[in-house]
């Protein structure tokens, strides 16, 4: 499945979460329904997973853990914040060149309109 349908497929997830739930609860909890979900739809999905960063000769086993990643291909970086900083846009696109995926969703539930709360990152999709 290319990344543009998986996409497609965690945004409405999201929204229909956003929906029911609405903002203001914790982070790790979106990010256990829509690992739920995810699943439940018959995709791959790997939570918390550590990425290796290599430096030079150094190799880091962990130099990050992506909140989600689907079908190995997209990163799903999840947030409740009140506002969104635009670090957290470079965050993800540091985590799409280290990993090699080429689309990352970066989505902050804690939004009254979830569709204010979702950006999409690229790394030469």
């Amino acid at each position: 499945m290319h990344e543009n349908e998986l996409a497609k497929i965690i945004v409405n997830t999201v929204f229909d979460m956003h929906k029911e739930l609405g903002p203001g609860l914790l982070e790790s909890v979106y990010e256990e329904i829509l690992y739920f979900e995810l699943v439940s739809k018959g995709l791959t999905v790997e939570r918390q997973k550590g990425i290796t960063v290599l430096w030079k000769e150094l190799k880091m086993d962990i130099g990050f853990r992506a909140d989600l990643i689907v079908e190995n291909k997209v990163i799903v970086e999840l947030k409740s914040v009140s506002n969104l900083s635009p670090v957290h846009s470079k965050q993800v696109l540091t985590y799409l060149r280290l990993s090699g995926c080429k689309l990352g969703l970066l989505i902050n539930f804690n939004e009254l309109l979830i569709k204010d709360g979702i950006s999409r990152i690229v790394n030469n999709l």
